[in-house]
């Protein structure tokens, strides 16, 4: 757990209640005080959906305080069990309420003694885990609960379905762009000729969960969540699973690549025929995805060795990274994750794909790593946005954490063929182009209020006189920023307050030195 006034990853009882809510007919209880009540507000909010299960809170007061809290959260559960009668109930504390170290298992047993649902405690360290780890702990505890009461109750159909099938696991509510990767998913899956089995956790029933091991091979396509659950059921079942995201030209065509290998094994045991696509991964590489042809046109190649910073989830920031530089010949200064615990996976994938990695939660030493670099574009969060906004420098959003920005209306996925089209397109539009700023130059568009300082610095700004002003108002826009900057961390080092013409020219010559 961390004290901070800006996060990428929310706290832990906020990807229990993302994976709760994304299956059908499952309730979650937060025992929680006032404040922590906010998930309700947020799902309808940003997903634009009324027709969704809402999380009860079970709130801490005073009273609770003073007695103890077992009889109100037993009660909440038998209520929402008689009010709304779910297939299941998660009971779930947040950071707040952990602090009571109550025995909330013990709460869970007495309840599932009496309701007709089941009842299960959420088993995620509040103060270990963030939001992303919750939500994949939770959904392989769910997983897991449902198919070893299967075993138990022999009920297991043990047979794979007749022709090749598919479970995708790990689209769930809130996450960056899934309703739409999720429909690129299933065109394509469609295009292969396989079916789906399941998609969990959103829209999936846990009373057909014991159906997943049905399936010929599970699909992970985000790291953050589902890998838990794939690993189980590989396990557990000998499932194989994938987890190449499918995001951009090469690793779209390895990822088909990954299926037909998959689909191909197991046909040998079946009645199903081998099957080859490389057909069609030509075909849509050349015909259905634009982003091949697009990164051999003039327009990207004017792009070709311009710098960029890359920060995000793992699975975004290593696919766009790798994107940038193989696909479209572009740089990559610097790219990183926020995902911690992953950072050795991330380290690895795009090992040679940049000059350097950085792996912190820390917006504001991202935020300085950016200012120190000045890239021409950045590829990153809402938070990177805002930094690229204070420095002047156009940010294209390519990951969590979401923002109602990050649900148009219009469809917009990241993977698949269609997926490499709106990425190219996020990319080239993210650039400042030098006509652009040119004719803005022109026609007054940028000088209409007082240039000021872009540093990420709490340095107190340094004074620039009057003939200093008006030189630096000549310089085109594209380099005024870079040269302001230049001038102001050379008066710095020299101890200098007021910055003249001579200044200016003085940082200059010891910047071409």
């Amino acid at each position: 757990m961390k004290l901070a006034y800006w996060m990428y990853a929310g706290p832990a009882h906020i990807g229990t209640l993302r994976v709760a809510s994304s299956f059908k007919n499952v309730h979650a209880i937060m025992h929680a005080p006032l404040g922590d009540d906010y998930f309700n507000v947020m799902r309808s909010m940003l997903e634009r959906e009324r027709d969704f299960t809402a999380a009860t809170a079970s709130i801490v007061d005073r009273h609770v305080l003073a007695r103890g809290s077992q009889e109100r959260v037993v009660d909440n559960i038998l209520r929402k069990d008689k009010e709304e009668h779910p297939d299941l109930i998660i009971l779930t504390p947040t950071c707040t309420s952990s602090i009571l170290q109550e025995d909330l298992q013990n709460f869970v047993n007495r309840a599932s003694i009496i309701s007709d649902s089941d009842v299960i405690f959420a088993d995620v360290d509040h103060y270990q885990v963030n939001e992303i780890q919750a939500a994949d702990r939770t959904l392989e505890q769910v997983v897991r609960y449902y198919l070893d009461r299967c075993h138990r109750q022999e009920k297991w159909d043990q047979f794979l379905t007749d022709a090749p099938s598919v479970n995708i696991i790990g689209i769930f509510t809130l996450g960056f762009h899934n309703q739409h990767d999720c429909r690129e998913l299933r065109r394509l899956l469609r295009d292969l000729d396989i079916q789906i089995n399941q998609i969990i956790p959103e829209g999936g029933s846990v009373e057909e969960l014991k159906n997943l091991p049905k399936a010929w091979f599970n699909l992970i396509p985000y790291r953050e969540v589902g890998l838990m659950t794939a690993m189980y059921l590989n396990k557990e079942y000998g499932m194989p699973y994938i987890s190449t995201a499918p995001m951009g030209a090469v690793d779209m065509a390895e990822w088909i690549r990954q299926i037909q290998k998959n689909v191909n094994t197991l046909a040998l045991s079946s009645s199903s025929k081998r099957v080859d696509y490389e057909p069609y991964i030509d075909g849509q590489t050349r015909f259905v995805s634009q982003a091949a042809w697009f990164s051999r046109s003039i327009d990207c190649q004017n792009l070709t060795g311009k710098e960029t910073v890359v920060f995000g989830d793992t699975t975004h920031a290593a696919s766009i990274t790798k994107i940038l530089v193989r696909e479209m010949g572009i740089r990559v200064s610097c790219a990183g994750t926020y995902c911690k615990h992953d950072a050795e996976w991330f380290k690895e994938q795009i090992q040679g794909f940049c000059d350097e990695i950085l792996i912190t939660d820390d917006h504001a030493e991202v935020g300085d790593m950016i200012a120190h670099m000045e890239p021409s574009a950045i590829f990153g969060t809402q938070m990177e946005r805002h930094i690229g906004k204070r420095l002047d420098i156009p940010c294209g959003v390519i990951s969590a954490p979401v923002h109602i920005q990050n649900f148009p209306l219009g469809y917009r996925p990241f993977l698949g063929y269609e997926g490499t089209n709106q990425i190219a397109d996020l990319v080239y539009n993210s650039f400042a182009l030098g006509m652009e700023d040119h004719l803005l130059d022109i026609f007054g568009g940028h000088d209409t209020k007082e240039i000021i300082s872009k540093s990420l610095s709490t340095d107190i700004g340094l004074i620039w006189n009057p003939e200093s002003r008006l030189e630096l108002s000549k310089i085109p826009r594209f380099a005024r920023e870079k040269v302001e900057r230049n001038t102001e961390k050379f008066a710095r080092q020299k101890g200098i307050e007021t910055i003249t013409v001579e200044v200016m020219y003085a940082a200059k010559e010891a910047l071409n030195t």
